[in-house]
């Protein structure tokens, strides 16, 4: 090996465990909630296996994540779907989904050709089916109040008003 190869590899070396150091510092000094994934299913497997089959089927993966730490490389372009039982009922989705033009439910902030497209053209039971597995995706109570002010300042441009300023109002 020659001298040129062998620095080469000794900065990726030195690189990559001060990466790990940094890593495990940083993740060590997280509170022990955030340290848990935060998502779950309230679904049986029957369901699991039936909504994760229509899922796949209408190919929602093209534009939604699910299940998966989102990759900053990725080019899903609509929001990830775990934890959407948190935010929306089972009936919700049910219309959502049933809806000839989603659009007019929930206004989407993507470009038309990633509209959410209708699914009214499925049976009933499929819809039903999809609609009660989406449901079923929750997330700990904890991550949904961070979201809510993420969403918030995303929203408004303002922080999430204090605990005592909310109070007031």
């Amino acid at each position: 090996m020659r001298r040129g190869e062998k620095l080469i590899l000794g900065g990726m070396a030195v690189l990559i465990v001060g990466l790990m150091v940094k890593n495990y510092i940083a993740f060590s000094s997280t509170p022990s909630h955030e340290k848990s994934i935060p998502f779950y299913s309230t679904a049986s497997k029957e369901l699991t296996i039936a909504g994760d089959a229509i899922y796949k089927a209408q190919n929602c993966k093209k534009c939604h994540s699910l299940w998966t730490i989102k990759n900053i490389m990725a080019t899903v372009p609509a929001p990830m779907l775990d934890g959407i039982g948190s935010l929306r009922s089972e009936k919700w989705l049910l219309d959502y989904f049933s809806a000839g033009d989603p659009q007019k439910i929930l206004k989407g902030r993507l470009k038309a050709e990633w509209s959410m497209p209708s699914y009214s053209h499925l049976p009933q039971q499929d819809r039903e089916t999809l609609a009660a597995y989406m449901a079923s995706l929750k997330v700990e109570d904890w991550y949904l109040e961070d979201l809510k002010k993420l969403e918030y300042k995303k929203l408004t441009g303002n922080e999430w008003p204090a605990e005592d300023a909310k109070d007031k109002q």
